[in-house]
């Protein structure tokens, strides 16, 4: 089973990107789970404009196929007005639908305060119910107290995100082959 990380920030990467980094190092020690992740702050991925697919650049094709060929995916992002950042977004963009349709997703959010714990779940959900996929009923939210030094500190956030992970294959394996609820629309009409 492969996990397909994405840093969702365009920042360098910072304590998001060591957050994923931290969990694919825990992942690293099971033999049948593995990981990929995809930093959009370093990816080269072009800006989504309505193209075939089979048009972009190399390192946006070898993006969509990672999410593609995933057994799960989780999508880690920073709190941007509200809501997660447009280079995020800009990946869903070039996804296409069967990309993430029955397929386990989780979110991973991160801002600077306890308040603004919904802002990313809320949108990200509205964006991944259009494409049919299996979000997980709870997200991880952590904040600059969850670091020190940048690093990912706090016993809470780890199991938080380890649970998520587990969970995210619990639900492909269960889940592999099968075809959850009536086809979304978005499928509908391509």
């Amino acid at each position: 089973m492969k996990l397909v990380m994405v840093v969702g920030a365009a920042t360098p990467p910072g304590r998001l990107n060591n957050a994923i980094e931290t969990l694919a190092e825990a992942l690293a020690g099971r033999p049948d789970r593995a990981s990929e992740t995809i930093n959009l702050a370093g990816s080269g991925i072009e800006i989504c404009d309505g193209r075939k697919l089979e048009d972009y650049s190399a390192p946006t094709r070898a993006a969509v196929d990672a999410v593609l060929a995933a057994d799960a995916v989780l999508l880690a992002s920073p709190v941007y007005r509200a809501s997660f950042p447009g280079v995020l977004k800009n990946l869903l963009d070039l996804l296409p639908v069967e990309a993430l349709r029955d397929k386990p997703v989780g979110i991973l959010a991160m801002g600077g305060s306890a308040h603004h714990y919904l802002g990313v779940d809320w949108h990200l959900r509205m964006v991944l119910t259009w494409f049919g996929a299996l979000v997980m009923p709870t997200s991880v939210y952590l904040t600059g107290r969850d670091f020190t030094d940048g690093k990912l500190s706090s016993a809470d956030g780890r199991t938080d995100l380890l649970a998520l992970a587990d969970t995210l294959f619990a639900f492909a394996e269960s889940g592999k082959g099968k075809s959850f609820g009536p086809t979304p629309l978005a499928a509908r009409f391509t």
